[in-house]
């Protein structure tokens, strides 16, 4: 029959996949030593995710594109009957019940109970006598049946991502009802076709549900690969999140490890020297991320090279950085420097001269950073005139916490070391007062200032990449000496999944 030609080429090319998948991916013997980003998912997640299976199922039954069904069988005193099973296509679906368990170092175990499904198409029919056949009839059929599903998941390696192979997957039947033209009691001509075409429509059935879950969620997959690689990349500077390893199914959490190399133009990353340990992370909250000290610094550098760590503040902020307090002192200061321009004709530029260096400990994130800082006037008819430039090394502290859909960046200690002072309102540099009132600005408004910018930015790039679209709750961002946890429990946006699948089928 035909479709039996078709499930074979499918199961040929699955086992094809199969073995390609196996063999696409070869790590060293030391994988967490290239570990620089670690996705961790716990069953309270998996259990939440669970819940949108039933949208990921009716999209697997409504794709799935059924073959025609032909045969024919002898029949006492009829000779042979032939029928033909065309345009099948579900028409109704519901779901009752689903359930995941992990299997440990095997697969994510899905059992959806009571799929009550409903088929539609066009059964034709005839009798053929000693020499010829006669097809002289066609009735509109519908199939009503009840269906558990068994899927093991497994989770696995392919072209260096994770890959999902569903098919392993069953069907179970509890009815397998035809009705012919919408007449519940066909009487004579129900039963001879039910009888024989019964046993056939649920291989075919099987073959084409349990092939579309397959694709599906292998489709899945791809989809939060390119969701998770996109959310790590702006413009030219990104993250290669390619396996470090292969994922881990167990009893209580799922987890991938990624190389987590920074990717930006002829910038070169290299990391091996990981401290990651699946001790390190713990199963009480549903999802957790492992990032190293390697990737944040990375990160800055890249973002050094590509000109970002460049600050322009004028206006009404210049004025409220060099307006802190209203002090004597304050205003011979700013006297000095702007020589009696207006706020609005000067400009400052705060930008860094060399790749900052980070550090994760205990009490939050050390970024140490050689910066300069030029302010200019432009008066009346006159050429600009720079009157400020200084060079100093500042250390800060910082502690992270993200609530209310955004990025919240704290700085503690700081300290600044100028390394060169040059003021047109004092050019030989004995006039400290001047560089007193720059060194108390700096720390108390400046760099706050500053932290606060790079605080909106990245706010509004992680909002851009879809991270306000779920409701996190509970996050924590916790540092330790050489890596940071960030750990939440959320709910999924149902309409994130929906959307996908209406745009990809």
């Amino acid at each position: 029959m035909l479709w039996a030609g078709r499930m074979r080429l499918r199961t040929f090319g699955i086992l094809l996949v199969l073995v390609h998948t196996s063999a696409a991916c070869e790590f060293g013997p030391f994988p967490y030593s290239v570990t620089g980003i670690v996705c961790r998912m716990t069953k309270p997640a998996a259990l939440l995710l669970n819940q949108e299976t039933a949208q990921v199922i009716q999209a697997a039954f409504k794709n799935a594109k059924f073959p025609n069904i032909t045969g024919e069988r002898s029949m006492r005193l009829l000779g042979k009957v032939a029928y033909g099973l065309t345009n099948i296509q579900v028409n109704d679906l519901s779901i009752e019940q689903s359930e995941v368990e992990l299997k440990e170092n095997d697969a994510i175990h899905i059992a959806i109970k009571n799929v009550t499904a409903f088929f539609k198409g066009t059964l034709t029919y005839g009798y053929a006598g000693g020499w010829f056949l006669h097809l002289f009839h066609s009735v509109d059929f519908e199939i009503e049946s009840s269906i558990d599903l068994q899927i093991n998941i497994k989770l696995m390696c392919q072209k260096d991502q994770v890959a999902a192979d569903a098919s392993d997957c069953y069907l179970t039947f509890h009815k397998l009802m035809l009705h012919l033209q919408g007449d519940k009691e066909p009487g004579w001509l129900k039963q001879l076709f039910v009888d024989f075409i019964s046993f056939t429509l649920k291989l075919v059935l099987k073959s084409e549900v349990c092939n579309e879950i397959n694709f599906l969620a292998q489709v899945l997959a791809d989809f939060v690969h390119d969701l998770a690689e996109n959310f790590v990349r702006d413009e030219d500077i990104g993250v290669d999140i390619s396996l470090a390893s292969v994922p881990l199914i167990k009893a209580n959490y799922l987890e991938s490890h990624h190389k987590g190399l920074v990717l930006y133009k002829n910038y070169s990353d290299v990391f091996s020297d990981s401290v990651f340990s699946p001790s390190l992370l713990t199963e009480s909250r549903m999802l957790y991320f492992w990032l190293s000290e390697h990737i944040l610094s990375s990160l800055a550098s890249a973002a050094f090279l590509d000109k970002r760590l460049v600050l322009t503040i004028r206006g009404e902020k210049l004025q409220a950085l060099f307006e802190m307090e209203d002090t004597e002192v304050q205003r011979k200061a700013v006297q000095m420097i702007f020589q009696g321009t207006s706020y609005n004709n000067s400009v400052a530029k705060v930008w860094s001269l060399a790749h900052p260096q980070i550090s994760l400990q205990p009490e939050g994130t050390v970024v140490k950073s050689l910066v300069a800082v030029e302010v200019s006037i432009f008066p009346t008819g006159e050429e600009p005139l720079m009157v400020l430039y200084m060079e100093k090394e500042i250390t800060v502290t910082i502690q992270a916490a993200y609530a209310e859909k955004k990025l919240i960046l704290h700085p503690l200690d700081s300290r600044i070391e100028f390394k060169v002072f040059k003021c047109t309102a004092d050019p030989s540099g004995n006039d400290t007062s001047i560089r007193n009132f720059l060194q108390t600005m700096i720390s108390v408004v400046g760099i706050p200032e500053v932290i606060s910018r790079i605080e909106q930015a990245l706010t509004s790039l992680m909002n851009s990449k879809g991270l306000h679209l779920f409701e996190i709750r509970n996050p924590e961002i916790i540092t330790r000496k050489g890596y940071v946890i960030v750990q939440l429990d959320f709910s999924f946006p149902n309409h994130l999944l929906l959307d996908f699948l209406e745009k990809r089928l």
